[in-house]
């Protein structure tokens, strides 16, 4: 007998028995998801070749659950995440680093999800020196709060801090764990990675021993609503891709929000990324907003957004939203800001209604990844890899390839000096 995912119950069996990392056997053990490694959904992804992953950020619990049930009918592995600035200690959603884990494994349990499913913590921020010191601390907190992948991005920084930083971190992930770094922050066409920039990072981890899953970089996208139709620069991904292609690194692609399908196409197909983050196209979908076919959401000629009769909340839930937001003086972007005090006012809406909210993040997340991002019977290619490794640790894709001698910390300051960067404007460019 074979489970709705393709998968047959005697593998399903065994990806669960070793399938599934310590601290979600220990968080949950009598558990029926299959949260595995970030590490489980990269090797899925490279299996099937030009395929990449929804990396959905659950800014509220709508969003975790239509994502899960779009994987599960897409028969896909997923990636469920949530950034610092989105569910940190600052959070501005009730969705956080602490409570994604136990969120997605009661989804899965409650409706049967059989597909594979890791939990990130994305932009997982550093700033300041200060910023490392209480990361050893918090760090660790969230894998005993059941994380499985998480991304240092410390590219706020000069190129020689971000490397690192990276270092000096990755000691408190979890050697199974799936691991992304980042080179150039994001924030458009400002400051855009370069070649020299990211090989210097990678081969720098690689000397120390670090063999990131992912890295993540700044080739022209912007988060939040897609402003410009410059959008992601594929040319630009794909040679810092090749340039790098013996280090076995995937792409992570952030701020897809807005971006056209034909390019997310090209970016799966050219490159070799297998994580796209969505965060604003799927709460404004969940909230029933006019978006276009890429979920970019449409203002009217006020910048209103447009709230559609028949999805999403209430349009009394809508309003008392909307003007809470005026109250506060928050327009467009600053929207996100409405999902920590909303989120309890949402889920204590009529069955229809949160049902609705759900179904419009399902819907889309489904185009997705099976019209656009070529994931469509991924899970049992990340069962697969599991069960061919005998266990939740896939270990890394490469080995170490560089001569530690050169890349002291000395000898790192020394070579980022020579590294032509531009970091492009400065500003609060944080999810």
């Amino acid at each position: 007998m074979t489970h709705h995912s393709g998968i047959s119950n005697a593998d399903f069996e065994k990806a669960l028995a070793v399938g599934r990392p310590p601290n979600i056997l220990k968080l949950f053990p009598n558990s029926r998801a299959l949260i595995v490694s970030g590490k489980v959904i990269d090797r899925a992804m490279i299996a099937k070749g030009k395929a990449m992953t929804i990396a959905a950020s659950a800014r509220n619990s709508f969003g975790a659950r239509g994502a899960l049930r779009a994987a599960q009918k897409a028969n896909a592995a997923l990636i469920i995440e949530i950034a610092k600035s989105e569910g940190g200690s600052d959070a501005y959603c009730s969705v956080s680093f602490w409570n994604l884990a136990l969120q997605v494994d009661a989804i899965c349990n409650e409706l049967g999800i059989t597909i594979p499913v890791a939990i990130h913590a994305d932009h997982y921020g550093i700033k300041k020196d200060k910023d490392i010191e209480a990361a050893k601390v918090e760090i660790p907190s969230l894998f005993d709060h059941g994380m499985t992948s998480i991304a240092i991005d410390a590219s706020h920084l000069p190129d020689a801090d971000n490397l690192l930083s990276n270092i000096e971190l990755a000691k408190y992930v979890p050697s199974w764990a799936g691991y992304e770094t980042e080179v150039g922050e994001i924030k458009g066409k400002a400051g855009l990675s370069t070649v020299d920039e990211a090989l210097f990072l990678i081969q720098g981890l690689n000397a120390n021993g670090i063999f990131p899953d992912w890295i993540a970089l700044n080739n022209g996208t912007t988060h939040g609503l897609e402003a410009s139709d410059a959008g992601i620069q594929v040319d630009l991904t794909a040679s810092i891709h090749s340039a790098l292609e013996k280090y076995k690194i995937s792409g992570a692609q952030h701020g897809t929000s807005g971006n056209s399908f034909d390019r997310l196409r090209q970016i799966a197909g050219n490159t070799h990324t297998t994580k796209a983050n969505v965060a604003t196209a799927l709460q404004m979908v969940s909230w029933g907003l006019k978006v276009n076919d890429y979920g970019n959401a449409i203002q009217d000629s006020d910048g209103n957004f447009i709230k559609m009769p028949d999805a999403g909340p209430s349009d009394a839930m809508w309003e008392k939203m909307v003007s809470f937001a005026r109250d506060k003086g928050w327009k467009g972007g600053d929207y996100k800001k409405l999902n920590l005090p909303f989120e309890n006012k949402l889920l204590g809406l009529t069955l229809a209604e949160r049902e609705r909210m759900t179904q419009g993040v399902e819907d889309f997340v489904y185009l997705l990844l099976t019209k656009v991002f070529n994931c469509e019977d991924t899970a049992p290619l990340a069962v697969e890899a599991m069960l061919k490794a005998g266990s939740y640790d896939l270990g890394p894709k490469v080995g170490r390839i560089e001569d530690p001698k050169e890349w002291t910390v000395e000898k790192i300051r020394e070579k980022a000096l020579k590294i032509d960067a531009d970091k492009g404007p400065t500003g609060n460019f944080d999810d």
